[in-house]
């Protein structure tokens, strides 16, 4: 069953996010226990976190590191541990996508776009309009 509409704005869920305390601590279990090989570790200054990805096969996991003590993430693990924070989804152009949320219904939490990895743009959708869940969107070849 294909999907038409407004969702081929989705091309594809590009990775799942967990934040940490610390990569380095983490990565014994899910690089060395799990074995899933790291792909991408990088600290983005502009947002203040540690990004690393892991390869899952199919699709990447990124694990989150917030770099200071006062960052908004921090308050996510007090709250509630380490664990799950956002799911991820890869479009053509961040830009153009934010533009059209409000057509679907949907609106972008803060605006402009944030640095990812490898120089990407991406952008966490508010989660008042997507049912309480965090989703971010992603795309390659902007920035």
């Amino acid at each position: 069953m294909g999907h038409s509409g407004a969702n081929d704005v989705f091309k594809s869920l590009d990775h799942i996010a967990i934040v940490v305390h610390y990569i380095d601590a983490a990565l014994g279990f899910y690089r060395d226990q799990l074995g899933f090989a790291v792909v991408v570790d990088e600290v983005i200054e502009s947002g203040g976190v540690r990004l690393t990805h892991l390869d899952l096969g199919n699709i990447h996991l990124q694990l989150v590191q917030p770099m200071s003590e006062d960052h908004p993430l921090q308050e996510h693990l007090r709250e509630h541990g380490e664990g799950l924070h956002h799911l991820c989804l890869l479009v053509d152009s961040v830009a153009e996508t934010i533009a059209d949320l409000p057509q679907q219904g949907l609106a972008a939490r803060k605006l402009p776009p944030h640095d990812g990895p490898k120089g990407r743009a991406a952008a966490f959708l508010d989660p008042q309009t997507t049912r309480g869940v965090i989703w971010e969107i992603t795309s390659e070849g902007e920035k």
